[in-house]
């Protein structure tokens, strides 16, 4: 006789995370979900506590974190507040995990250096974070072929036809400090003269399949409410828009990425391998 389990799906399973941080709390936000997505249908309730520095702050956390039982994940740094929320977890019966400890104490050994008790001393407002939000406001000044006198300021330009997702590396790189600026290539229409004017700025030509080009571009139209046909999801149309422009990538000898199977995390990072390691000649990342 057949298990009647076992054709029907697993319900996922939910349960409680608390997050309790000294800082803002998105590393261990961020770690907290990169973990629980190892997990087939396991569902975390995040509950977040940031900027947790007094045991005033603490006791409230604490007494949110017994009313729902669950996983406590932590980075508080101060000594007398890590041993407060260990020991409150203890009493309720429940884990209780240093997210940093690991990495902080392998680093330690290996560099023979002690760590800094400054509460969120990896957000300070350096250097690097002022070039993260000049390099932002770059990237929304020069989005789809804005500020186009300006181009010789990037570090990047991103050319492609509609939809190959120019706009969200260019954003995605700029969080790394990496001013992008995006140039869109449209049928019918040149692109400005001072892209091929550029002497510093890497211009990295972005490329898709057209089957999923179209399959993109029809979204995009569902989600405006658009049922017309038009040239825009043509498949001669669109095959011909991207053979145009990969010429135009050959014709400059600018380096290539096809887009088609990548994240925008896994095109940005090939931009920066590029950044890092050159870029005299054509090369198609696939």
């Amino acid at each position: 006789m057949a298990n009647p389990s076992a054709s029907s799906p697993r319900l996922a399973t939910y349960f409680h995370v608390h997050l309790v941080s000294d800082s803002t709390g998105e590393t261990l936000n961020a770690m907290a979900r990169a973990v629980c997505a190892r997990f087939d249908n396991v569902l975390p309730i995040e509950h977040i506590y940031a900027l947790v520095r007094s045991q005033r702050q603490l006791d409230r956390a604490l007494g949110d974190i017994e009313e729902a039982p669950g996983v406590v994940i932590h980075t508080i740094v101060d000594d007398k507040l890590r041993h407060a929320l260990e020991e409150g977890c203890r009493r309720m019966d429940m884990p209780c995990i240093p997210a940093l400890d690991p990495l902080v104490g392998a680093l330690s050994h290996y560099l023979g250096a002690s760590t800094t008790t400054r509460v969120g001393a990896h957000l300070r407002l350096d250097n690097d974070y002022f070039n993260r939000m000049d390099a932002l406001n770059y990237a929304i000044g020069h989005d789809d072929g804005q500020g186009g006198q300006d181009l010789d300021r990037a570090d990047v330009v991103l050319v492609g036809v509609s939809r190959t997702s120019k706009t969200p590396t260019c954003i995605y790189l700029a969080h790394r400090g990496v001013r992008a600026a995006n140039v869109p290539l449209v049928p019918g229409r040149s692109p400005p003269e001072r892209l091929f004017q550029l002497n510093s700025a890497l211009v990295v030509g972005l490329t898709v399949s057209p089957d999923r080009l179209i399959q993109i571009r029809r979204n995009r139209l569902l989600s405006l409410k658009e049922e017309r046909e038009s040239s825009y999801i043509d498949v001669d149309a669109v095959r011909d828009e991207i053979v145009q422009a990969r010429r135009l990538y050959e014709r400059h000898g600018w380096p290539v990425i096809d887009v088609t199977r990548r994240s925008v995390e896994e095109t940005a990072a090939a931009i920066l391998n590029l950044l890092h390691g050159g870029h005299g000649q054509v090369e198609v990342l696939g």
